[in-house]
C-alpha cells in the first residue's frame, strides 16, 4: 500500500512539473487569481511608450523656434534713380525711361538724345550700292534703334519693380527672422521657403531680361567692330589694286593722281 501511494505521489509531481513548463508567462498576483502580470505584454507597452515619446521629442523640436534669428540678418542694396540732365532738352525722355516702366518713352527719348539722318543723307545712301560701308553703318543704326529702346524699357523696369517689391521683400525678411511661435511652425516655415523661392524666381527672370539686353548691345557692337575691320580690309585691297595700276612715282608727276586713298 505505501508503494502504490509513492508511485501516485510521483506521477502527481510529474504532472505538476510539466503543468508549471507548460503554463503562460502570465502568473497572479498578491495570491489573487484574476490579477495577473504577463511580462510580454508589458514589455510591448514599453515599446510602445518609448517610440511615441520619441515621435513627440521629434515633433517638439519641429515647432521649436530659434530666439536668436537676427544674426542672419542682411542688408539688400536699393537703386538709386538715375538723375539725367538735360541743358537743352536733349536728353528729354532718357531720365523717365530709365527709372520707369515707359516703353513709349523710352522710343521717343532715344530718338531725341540720338542723330538723326537729313534728307540728303537719305538719297546718298540710296544711290549707294547695297554692300558698300555706309549701306554697313545704316544697317547697325537701324539694329541699335531698334535695340536700344528696348534696353531703356528693361532698366526702367527693374527700377520700377525693385520699388513695387520693396514691401513684399521687407516683409518675407520679417517672417523669416521673426522669433515667435506663430512663425516658426514646420508648415509655416515651409511657407516662407516657397515665398523665399517665388521672389528668386521673379529676381531671376529679371535678371534675365537684363542680361538679354547686355547681349543685344554687344551684338550692336560687334557689327560696329566687323564693318570696322571689314573697311580696313577693303581699303587695304583698293590701295593695292590702285598702286598697281598707276604709277605713284615721282618722276611722273606729269600725271598727277587726283584719287588716291592713303
Amino acid at each position: 500500500m505505501k508503494f502504490i501511494l509513492s508511485n501516485r505521489r510521483k506521477w502527481l509531481l510529474v504532472a505538476g512539473s510539466a503543468l508549471l513548463l507548460t503554463a503562460t508567462p502570465s502568473f497572479a498576483l498578491f495570491g489573487v487569481g484574476d490579477i495577473v502580470f504577463d511580462p510580454t505584454s508589458y514589455a510591448s507597452l514599453v515599446s510602445q511608450a518609448t517610440t511615441a515619446l520619441n515621435q513627440f521629442n521629434t515633433i517638439k523640436n519641429n515647432v521649436v523656434h530659434f530666439n536668436a534669428k537676427q544674426q542672419w540678418q542682411s542688408f539688400r542694396t536699393f537703386l538709386e534713380n538715375y538723375d539725367v540732365a538735360s541743358l537743352f532738352g536733349e536728353t528729354n525722355g532718357i531720365k523717365i525711361s530709365l527709372n520707369s516702366n515707359s516703353p513709349s518713352i523710352s522710343v521717343t527719348g532715344w530718338k531725341n538724345a540720338t542723330l538723326s539722318m537729313n534728307s540728303n543723307a537719305t538719297q546718298f545712301l540710296q544711290a549707294l550700292d547695297p554692300n558698300s560701308p555706309m549701306r554697313g553703318h545704316l544697317a547697325m543704326i537701324e539694329t541699335s534703334d531698334a535695340i536700344s529702346p528696348q534696353c531703356l524699357t528693361a532698366v526702367g523696369q527693374y527700377h520700377d519693380s525693385r520699388t513695387q517689391n520693396a514691401d513684399a521683400l521687407s516683409s518675407l525678411s520679417s517672417w523669416q527672422l521673426d522669433g515667435g511661435d506663430d512663425s516658426n511652425s514646420e508648415v509655416e516655415q515651409l511657407n516662407l521657403l516657397n515665398a523665399a523661392a517665388s521672389q528668386q524666381m521673379a529676381e531671376a527672370q529679371a535678371q534675365g531680361t537684363l542680361q538679354t539686353c547686355i547681349a543685344s548691345q554687344m551684338t550692336v557692337a560687334n557689327m560696329q567692330q566687323r564693318n570696322a575691320a571689314v573697311q580696313d580690309i577693303n581699303t587695304a585691297a583698293f590701295v593695292t589694286q590702285q598702286r598697281s595700276t598707276n604709277n605713284a612715282n615721282a618722276a611722273s608727276e606729269g600725271s598727277t593722281w587726283q584719287n588716291y586713298i592713303p
